[in-house]
């Protein structure tokens, strides 16, 4: 995420413009929302549980935590955080439906998702979880914090936003009937691609998800096992679903870890900006930013993003 110091108009696209190659800016949106993946060693086997809108293994003993991946991501990119965490925390591994193989669903995907993550909340009777999210999964935890937050316990939100469609504009005033025809071109256009062309499109922002080249590979390799259907679905509801008014009612602590790594050193301190502004309504709300990790922390700079996340939750 950045934005710059003077913001220019929100801009739709016609159809012409969706179909040509994305320039820096929108790969950077679309990173804010997608993608992940890590080659690392399996954790012990688990069960795996299945609702419809997604998947949970659960490891270890302690203190709940969810821990949500991003949009064509799964429950991998968090096997380093949860090897390191395993023994102080019981983790709740999500992989969303749709999204690097975990089978899809029909219709709307996250309200679904949300609804079914409370639930799932309820049922196995979690006492304020804590919510860690990177990409589209902190879009989900500022979501769950702001509609039950008496439900919710620390939110971490890693490189993810309540709204991400300023990323697109530049422009932080823009709302969501500013995009609602490009949401619905995006929509269109993702919906109609093959396994092939999804992953041939990750691989034009593939420098700003990961700097190492084992995890830009797995990267594309579960953007090829997506479901194109769930990923325009999901683009969709995140460019046409602003969360920047509900997130004051967030009671507990929110951590938001942003990663600046992939832009000019000139930019640092405007995507600084934008996301203090995302965040200023929270109550009790920490911005950290790493300047030297791309979008996926947990892999470019593992040591730091866990002794954040160790501080983070132990409030």
């Amino acid at each position: 995420m950045t934005n710059p110091k003077q913001p220019a108009k929100s801009t739709l696209v016609d159809n012409k413009a969706a179909k040509a190659k994305p320039g820096f800016w929108v790969h950077f949106a679309i990173t804010m929302i997608i993608i992940g993946g890590v080659i690392l060693p399996q954790l012990k086997a688990a069960d795996v549980e299945t609702i419809p809108s997604f998947q949970v293994e659960v490891i270890g003993e302690g203190k709940p935590v969810l821990l949500i991946p991003g949009l064509m991501s799964d429950s991998r990119i968090w096997q380093h955080t949860a090897a390191a965490l395993k023994q102080d925390y019981q983790l709740h591994l999500i992989s969303v439906a749709g999204f690097a193989g975990t089978p899809a669903i029909a219709g709307e995907l996250l309200p679904r998702l949300k609804q079914d993550l409370l639930q799932y909340i309820a049922t196995q009777q979690l006492q304020r979880p804590a919510i860690v999210g990177h990409s589209l999964g902190a879009f989900l935890a500022f979501s769950l914090a702001s509609s039950a937050p008496e439900q919710i316990g620390t939110v971490v939100a890693v490189d993810g936003l309540p709204y991400i469609a300023p990323i697109f504009s530049r422009n932080p005033a823009t709302q969501v009937a500013d995009m609602q025809q490009q949401a619905l071109q995006i929509k269109a256009y993702y919906q109609q691609l093959n396994s092939e062309q999804l992953k041939a499109g990750a691989a034009q922002g593939i420098f700003i998800q990961a700097r190492a080249p084992e995890h830009q590979q797995l990267v594309l390799e579960m953007a090829a096992a997506s479901d194109s259907n769930s990923v325009g679905q999901a683009m969709y509801e995140l460019l046409t679903t602003d969360l920047r008014p509900e997130v004051a009612a967030i009671t507990s602590k929110v951590w938001l870890l942003g990663a600046s790594g992939a832009l000019p050193a000139a930019q640092q301190q405007q995507a600084a900006a934008l996301y203090q502004q995302q965040i200023a309504g929270i109550a009790n709300a920490t911005l950290l930013m790493n300047t030297n990790s791309r979008h996926f922390m947990m892999l470019d700079e593992p040591e730091w993003f866990i002794s954040t996340l160790r501080q983070a939750l132990q409030e």
